[in-house]
């Protein structure tokens, strides 16, 4: 069993023992009804109590459930890309880029590192406690250079992920605004990391709408001593 389960099992527990308290609120409830349909008025009385605790601890429980729920979501990641990097000669590469669907790309890079931004749109607060997560969009991939100077001046490679056609809501939401209400804001995201021989990274996008990059252990031994 993995962290990510064990992170949701007290959302769980909570929101089953809510709705088993809130099944004893029913229960108390039908209960009090035949009590007083029977005349046992005191015995009603007890009843109609121990339904309004019931319902109140079901209503404690629901909440921190819900509470711990929306605190998870907001830490939770969704894989974005993976990037293989393989060395042509000094300071060009071939990188393999995979997505969650399967499907790959292959492109060539000029540069020290890699970068890649995406576009993000964000929504606003009900939404968000509601669970409905950012939406994103690839920008592009593009080389970068260690040197301030060899960068204003070396080749530049600047990879789009862009489509020509087809309905964009990411560009809906920033040309008009008024049209999707619920849009809180549509903003940049960007990482990068050093590119290195055999280098394997993951990106992922968290829910506050950041794009993280990370290499495997391997990879990070390489960037950390360079050969």
């Amino acid at each position: 069993m993995d962290w990510s389960t064990w992170l949701r099992m007290p959302t769980t527990v909570l929101l089953v023992l809510a709705a088993l308290f809130a099944l004893a609120t029913l229960v108390q409830l039908v209960m009090a009804r035949q009590r007083l349909h029977g005349g046992q008025r005191l015995a009603a009385g007890a009843r109609v109590v121990l339904c309004l605790v019931f319902f109140a601890i079901a209503l404690v429980l629901a909440g921190m459930g819900a509470a711990l729920r929306g605190y998870r979501l907001l830490a939770e990641e969704s894989p974005v890309v993976e990037i293989d990097a393989r060395i042509l000669s000094p300071q060009r590469w071939a990188l393999t880029l995979s997505w969650p669907d399967g499907s790959t790309r292959q492109v060539q890079l000029a540069g020290d590192d890699w970068r890649v931004e995406a576009v993000v749109l964000k929504w606003k607060l009900p939404a968000l406690l509601a669970g409905l997560p950012p939406l994103y969009r690839l920008d592009r991939l593009s080389g970068r250079y260690d040197d301030p100077g060899q960068e204003a001046t070396a080749p530049r490679t600047v990879i789009s992920f862009g489509q020509a056609d087809g309905f964009d809501l990411l560009d809906l939401a920033r040309r008009h605004r008024a049209w999707l209400p619920e849009v809180d804001t549509v903003f940049g995201s960007g990482a990068y990391l050093p590119l290195v021989d055999e280098g394997h990274y993951t990106i992922h996008l968290m829910r506050t709408g950041a794009l993280v990059a990370r290499p495997d252990d391997t990879t990070e031994a390489r960037i950390a001593s360079p050969l």
